[in-house]
């Protein structure tokens, strides 16, 4: 390959990669002003995690003993992780919609990135996932809850959240591309997604679960980032749990991006 021929190679790649990143944030920001126009569709998304919040201070809290730690620095950490779980499945949910309205099929006629599609949705849910975490930081603050390691812990514990809700997305993405319907793509959301959270370390110690249930709860996402969350809040080791959360996060994402643009690119 001549020097011209390999910069000519590498000129067309950047500009098809800046086509892909113009395209996904043109896709974000149309999603954005979405939910800027829905506001009951923000709404919605905060009065879940909000209910959950007190619940767990104020009724189940009295009950659930985590020793030598106050139950509201136990708790929040988990709020935040299922905050990210549950708002991704939005994801799933608007593809599905988007694709009932036959708004894919419009993206899919235009000299558009097909990647571009997936992306603009996942980066704007996260966007969402972003306000509605630090929301609840504000919750959490009002019941109690305080970070104990400083402001750097706490930004990175906000953006490892918010890190897995991404993940989750796509794997939201996949399924609402894979059902097409908005119903059962919300029905089939919640079904995957109430073991992930409620059979993990958010809520209660794994070591209070059946031993059957501590073998899953102890080797799947969630808990791995509830565990990170919750030293980023303590203080103490972090490092580990830390690099356990983003390897979770990196192997979903390496799994089921190609699976949902495949998926994506294989609708008729």
């Amino acid at each position: 390959m001549s020097v011209r021929t390999a910069t000519a190679t590498v000129s067309t790649r950047r500009e098809g990669l800046r086509w892909v990143v113009a395209d996904a944030m043109a896709l974000t920001r149309r999603n954005l002003i979405r939910y800027v126009r829905i506001p009951t569709l923000l709404v919605f998304s905060t009065i879940q995690p909000v209910m959950f919040v007190l619940l767990f201070r104020y009724v189940f809290g009295g009950a659930i003993q985590v020793p030598g730690v106050n139950y509201v620095d136990f708790l929040m950490p988990g709020i935040f992780v299922q905050t990210a779980a549950f708002g991704s499945t939005q994801t799933g949910i608007g593809l599905a919609e988007d694709l009932s309205k036959g708004l894919i099929d419009r993206f899919r006629s235009l000299p558009m990135s097909r990647s571009a599609v997936l992306a603009g949705r996942t980066i704007s849910d996260s966007v969402r996932n972003l306000f509605v975490v630090l929301l609840m930081l504000g919750v959490g603050y009002l019941v109690g809850f305080r970070f104990h390691a400083g402001i750097v812990p706490a930004v990175t514990g906000v953006l490892l959240a918010v890190g897995f809700g991404t993940a989750f997305s796509w794997i939201s993405a996949w399924i609402g591309l894979s059902i097409r319907d908005v119903e059962s793509t919300q029905a089939a959301g919640f079904l995957w997604i109430f073991p992930f959270t409620f059979a993990s370390s958010a809520f209660v110690p794994v070591e209070s679960m059946p031993g059957w249930l501590q073998a899953f709860a102890n080797n799947q996402p969630v808990t791995a980032t509830v565990n990170a969350l919750r030293a980023l809040t303590l203080g103490g080791p972090t490092a580990g749990h830390v690099l356990e959360a983003m390897a979770w996060i990196g192997g979903i994402l390496l799994v089921f991006v190609p699976l949902s643009v495949r998926r994506y690119r294989s609708i008729a």
